[in-house]
């Protein structure tokens, strides 16, 4: 993947409405020109979904169909916001609201408090951790530092589900929800937390949205007042909205029908801040006239990476994965997405950085890199190994770009330089726009090389970096382009919260990745008991587990690693198993609940894992591809030490029944089936008669006598004492 060209960086203002649609695919502009009624997009990964809605929006303020100040738009992270009004302003339609939920009800209730209820609006409580953490204390209830973090989370999602504290016990019973503590506890620490709120006239950001909602539902005033100013709304990621953000909308709504929504079920990753899906599938059932598109060409990833994330997704359960969109790559053929199994953690860690700057020798930017894992206590081996590897990182989760003080220190230099003009000796030697900005900020940390190491000098240094780059590209796609146009298109820029790219390899959690890309992504730690977490008990939530991968691998535009360690430390029990979502996907694996060979939804790799009596020259590892030598070996397919797809429970109920036959027929156990035999059966998990005899161990003897009792148990019947046929000596 190349990088941005300077005409994409900044684009040139569509000279017409007709022009807006340029360069649109028939789907794409199908979602443009729907600009009348509900209208539902169901965008899979990469699918240009935000080019296809601001492309939409844009077209109707061109066309003169939508007046700018008429719509909102509306989507979860301020980062995904910023990027909408950007593009719209590149558009030509810069007056169109973009903000979040809770960005979008402050604006209203800060406007409309004085009136609605009158004085001035509480104060807005940044965090409310300090807070629970004192209202437990009131309370004589004792947390630590993770019971409190989690105590928070609950209490973030009962307001979000519109649950008061007196029901919070009986919900969690209801929904059968894993609540941190004993739910009593939690009911009584949310309770004195809102009164502690209330006794110093604080509100937080979930009562931002209670309290819009409560204005607009007792006063039709209010509410009317905002249905004039708004005519249109448009809600991205739709497949995040949470009860309480959907019945926010509705009001804002009325009895019209002007709503677009885009999403899609299989990137439903938010469900314990109580998002549901729910309101994207039954967005037909409540707007039966809608018009309704599938975006599934993606153009981000390659056809290796899609066909893993539709392999992945191929073998999920539940109503989201009903709904779920097969993508269908446009990019050129790329390398094959690579598995690779460690012997601990920092042996993973060690063999990511290498990795990663093997990448960065070849040309790969280190700002196009990402390491992302299941929770952010992974990080801190990554940070040392890229440390040590001179490879520089940013942890995503940091304050915005714009926020930075070394960036708001530069954006001061910049303006006064600006203003100075030719009367700043700093500018005496520099010609060209690029220049000026290396000498203004050479002053605050910039150098021509960065510095050695990590931390905060080698993270303010990047930020510095960011706006030089930004500057070149700028003075580029703007000839003759003054520091004074930079200013402002900094100032643009800051409040649209577009920040250029910071170059270091990005650290992040599969959560906090959602919405971003990169030409090359590794997957670490994907063991079971952390993809899925080991707190994912329920169907519902080892779905959602998955859906997580899903994301993550759908990051990856080019190269994509996924890796897993044996043992957590260095000589440690190597007891870990790769995690059950890459069954059937990685090479030599089998996915559950299938039958036969391996790689039967995903991508296979090297050669099959059944070998078929008389098949000549010799049997090769079903997992690395060795020479097999060894009978046992043989007879799995695999060597020893490669790691093992077995289905630990079938194991156990066929040595059961093993055990019964050999009893009846007088015989040791291993004249039924060996070990080995038995261990290759409960990896193959066998359909039928055919794929059974495949089994080295099984000859058409033993076939005849126990096939049928043994296809049973694999397909997880009940298999009665003495079933099958009477048995021969052997």
């Amino acid at each position: 993947m190349t990088a941005a060209t300077h005409s994409s960086l900044f684009p040139q203002v569509p000279e017409s409405a007709d022009a807006v649609l340029d360069g649109l695919d028939p789907e794409q502009r199908e979602v443009a020109m729907a600009l009348h009624g509900p209208v539902c997009v169901l965008a899979g990964a990469g699918t240009g979904k935000t080019r296809a809605i601001t492309h939409r929006i844009a077209y109707g303020v061109r066309a003169g169909i939508l007046q700018p100040a008429s719509v909102l738009a509306v989507t979860f992270t301020n980062r995904a916001a910023g990027e909408m009004r950007g593009r719209l302003r590149q558009l030509g339609a810069g007056g169109v609201q973009a903000r979040t939920f809770h960005s979008a009800a402050l604006r209203q209730l800060q406007y409309f408090w004085p009136k609605a209820v009158g004085g001035d609006l509480p104060r807005l409580l940044e965090r409310k951790v300090q807070l629970v953490a004192e209202a437990a204390a009131r309370c004589r209830i004792r947390l630590d530092r993770n019971e409190l973090r989690d105590v928070t989370s609950e209490i973030e999602w009962s307001k979000v589900t519109q649950t008061v504290p007196a029901d919070y016990p009986a919900v969690v019973a209801k929904t059968q929800r894993d609540a941190p503590r004993d739910p009593a506890e939690i009911s009584q620490i949310y309770a004195m937390y809102e009164q502690l709120k209330r006794d110093r006239s604080l509100i937080d950001f979930e009562d931002v949205l209670l309290l819009t909602v409560a204005i607009l539902q007792d006063r039709h005033d209010i509410a009317d007042h905002v249905r004039r100013q708004y005519q249109h709304f448009v809600v991205d990621e739709y497949q995040d909205v949470s009860p309480l953000q959907q019945r926010l909308l509705d009001l804002w709504l009325g009895d019209r029908d002007t709503l677009c929504v885009v999403g899609d079920a299989s990137q439903t990753i938010y469900s314990f801040t109580g998002a549901t899906p729910d309101h994207l599938l039954n967005f037909r059932t409540r707007h039966p006239n809608a018009t309704v598109v599938k975006l599934v060409r993606d153009y981000r990833s390659t056809p290796q990476v899609v066909h893993l994330a539709n392999g992945l997704l191929g073998q999920a359960r539940g109503r989201a994965a009903e709904h779920r969109l097969e993508l269908v790559s446009q990019r050129e053929p790329g390398p094959e997405p690579v598995y690779t199994e460690y012997a601990d953690e920092p042996a993973e860690a060690e063999g990511t950085a290498r990795r990663i700057r093997d990448l960065i020798a070849a040309g790969v930017p280190a700002g196009e890199i990402a390491v992302l894992y299941r929770v952010n206590s992974q990080s801190e081996v990554y940070e040392q190994a890229l440390a040590d590897a001179g490879v520089p990182y940013q942890l995503r989760g940091a304050e915005r770009f714009f926020e930075r003080a070394e960036v708001r220190e530069a954006g001061i230099a910049l303006r006064g330089a600006a203003r100075a003009g030719g009367n700043d000796s700093l500018l005496d030697d520099a010609e060209g726009l690029p220049a000026e900005v290396r000498a203004v900020l050479s002053t605050k940390g910039w150098t021509t090389e960065p510095p050695a190491g990590s931390g905060a000098v080698r993270d303010r240094w990047e930020s510095l970096a960011a706006l030089v780059r930004l500057a070149e590209d700028f003075e580029q796609a703007k000839p003759g382009a003054t520091l004074s146009d930079l200013v402002a298109e900094l100032d643009e820029r800051a409040a649209a919260q577009h920040a250029p790219t910071v170059q270091g390899v990005t650290l992040a959690s599969l959560h906090s990745a959602k919405g971003l890309e990169w030409d090359a992504v590794f997957l670490v730690g994907l063991n079971e008991g952390m993809m899925p977490i080991t707190y994912a008990k329920t169907d519902e939530q080892i779905e959602e587990e998955r859906r997580l991968l899903y994301v993550g691998v759908t990051r990856a535009r080019f190269h994509l690693s996924l890796s897993w360690s044996l043992s957590r430390s260095p000589g440690g029990r190597a007891g870990r198993r790769p995690s059950r979502f890459l069954n059937g996907l990685r090479p030599g694996s089998v996915a559950l609940g299938t039958r036969g060979a391996a790689g039967g939804g995903g991508i296979e790799r090297g050669p099959g894992p059944v070998a078929k009596r008389g098949r000549r020259g010799p049997a090769r590892c079903r997992v690395c591809g060795k020479t097999l030598t060894d009978a046992g070996e043989m007879k799995l397919m695999r060597c020893d030490d490669c790691p093992s797809d077995m289905d630990e429970a079938l194991y156990e109920r066929l040595r059961d029944w093993r055990a019964v036959r050999a009893k009846e027929i007088g015989q040791p156990t291993y004249c039924v089936f060996t070990d080995k035999t038995l261990m290759a059966i409960a990896e193959a998990v066998p359909g039928s008669a055919g794929e059974l005899a495949g089994i080295s161990g099984v000859g058409a003897r033993k076939l005849d006598r126990f096939g049928t009792a043994v296809l049973a148990i694999c397909a997880g019947e009940t298999v009665e004492e003495g079933l099958g046929e009477a048995v021969d000596e052997v």
